[in-house]
């Protein structure tokens, strides 16, 4: 996936000034903030322009625009970020530009996956008393980077695990990586649940892990709720504190009970039941 890099030469009296300001980017495509370096793939830069700098006209900030050729992209994120050393074994070569597993967002949501499947498949005696020792437990994982959540899922026991991406390095590295840990993953490229679904993936997903942008969350919650299977959960991150009541709200109102929100730094994580 081709990006552009914005420099923006950033300067805020508080912290919580320049979250509100990334934020404000990340609702116009932004995916990647690193130091005064924004980056967005370059057709949402072409989509977005005039209402990106517009704001940042607005905002009063001098900036500028380049192309970040593809392969340079690469070369300087794999010569910042080697091989990650992460829980249970787990290694991860990150080409993407996320989830390498130490963003707080990531590790919320690794924690939370190494309790509860350790407890529901490894012991079969999860916390909502279903015994899954003998049945099939299915995961999706919707915007999987470099497949880090897809691969704790599959080590920790899940019979199917389901990764989509929107950018096709992405699947790559998750598939990579996959094989790095000795597990199979299956890496599809999409924007969406991929329908119809097949084989044991047609009864739905046991558990839905999303680390991804609000409002891309807000946007799937009705395929969420309709492909999550009765008692299945939903696990929501990689947002602030002002963005969970329109999630819970939404997630409520398409049928899912809020279980527990979680907190890291200024991130939060949602947990939801069907």
């Amino acid at each position: 996936m081709q990006y552009s890099v914005i420099h923006i030469h950033t300067s805020f009296a508080e912290e919580w000034q320049k979250d509100l300001f990334d934020q404000q980017l990340c609702d116009l495509g932004i995916d990647t903030i690193d130091g005064e370096d924004y980056y967005i793939p370059s057709d949402l830069w072409q989509q977005n322009q005039t209402a990106i700098t517009d704001y940042l006209s607005t905002s009063g900030l001098p900036f500028t625009v380049s192309e970040v050729p593809d392969e340079n992209w690469n070369a300087v994120w794999e010569a910042e970020h080697p091989v990650q050393e992460l829980p249970l074994g787990v290694k991860i070569i990150p080409h993407c530009a996320f989830g390498a597993g130490h963003h707080e967002t990531t590790s919320m949501m690794i924690d939370t996956l190494i309790n509860y499947l350790t407890a529901s498949l490894s012991n079969g005696e999860p916390t909502d008393g279903r015994d899954t020792r003998h049945q099939s437990f299915n995961v999706l994982d919707h915007g999987c980077g470099t497949g880090v959540l897809a691969i704790f899922a599959k080590k920790l026991g899940a019979t199917h695990v389901l990764a989509i991406d929107i950018d096709d390095k992405s699947v790559a590295n998750t598939l990579e990586n996959a094989a790095l840990n000795g597990v199979e993953i299956d890496a599809r490229l999409g924007d969406t649940i991929p329908t119809p679904l097949c084989g044991e993936l047609e009864k739905g997903f046991d558990l839905i892990l999303a680390n991804i942008h609000r409002n891309v969350l807000l946007s799937q919650m009705p395929l969420y709720a309709r492909h999550l299977c009765p008692g299945g959960e939903l696990w929501l991150s990689g947002f602030y504190e002002e963005d969970c009541p329109s999630l819970i709200s939404s997630a409520v109102s398409h049928g899912l009970r809020h279980l527990a929100t979680r907190s890291n730094g200024d991130w939060r994580m949602l947990r939801f039941k069907k």
